[in-house]
């Protein structure tokens, strides 16, 4: 009998891989192309999901909860495209530029996945927390955080939808992000020591 901790051979991890992948390539796809509107950009962020998930099999730790685990990882790579993409500034019902837009952008830092083992523990203990401290949030701060940081509206667009005033929408997002930087920096602290 095999001990627990006992590396699983390459054949059982390539069938674990590949059934994997079988099993949670259409939920995956599904939810990319639901936070990400264009079709091929859609597709890109599935492949390098999938590739990411072929470089963590590799690794010589188990991956445990992979189902769990593609779907951080597709969220982090949708905050990054976010965070790359370039994006007119917000403009409020007066048509002045948002010069406060900074305080309202998390602005998450992740380890490069070009970075070897630790970097991707890094980054997947980052993205743990993220969706641990946006769970804590209320409803609606997390509403308007995911709206507003994943889903690329503006404060403008948001208001003008759902009839919440803009200076609400702004103090919701506010305080979901002074929430999400203080639960990410302890987690940096601890990634630090």
């Amino acid at each position: 009998m095999q001990s627990p901790h006992a590396p699983i051979p390459a054949t059982n991890r390539d069938s674990d891989l590949a059934a994997t992948i079988v099993r949670e390539r259409l939920r995956l796809a599904n939810f990319i192309r639901r936070r990400v509107y264009d079709p091929l950009e859609a597709e890109d962020l599935l492949q390098d999901v999938l590739e990411e998930l072929v470089q963590a099999y590799r690794l010589p730790e188990p991956l445990e909860q992979a189902s769990a685990w593609l779907f951080r990882v597709a969220r982090n790579r949708i905050i990054d495209r976010f965070r790359r993409a370039k994006r007119r500034p917000s403009v409020d019902f007066l048509g002045a530029p948002d010069e406060s837009d900074q305080e309202h952008r998390l602005n998450l830092e992740l380890p490069a996945l070009d970075q070897g083992p630790e970097a991707l523990y890094a980054r997947s203990k980052v993205m743990e927390a993220l969706q641990t401290a946006l769970e804590e949030l209320p409803p609606e701060q997390r509403d308007v955080f995911v709206e507003h940081e994943l889903e690329g509206s503006s404060f403008r667009h948001m208001a003008q939808t759902s009839g919440i005033p803009l200076n609400t929408l702004l103090t919701r997002k506010r305080s979901a992000v002074l929430h999400l930087r203080s639960r990410l920096q302890a987690v940096y602290d601890d990634l630090e020591t």
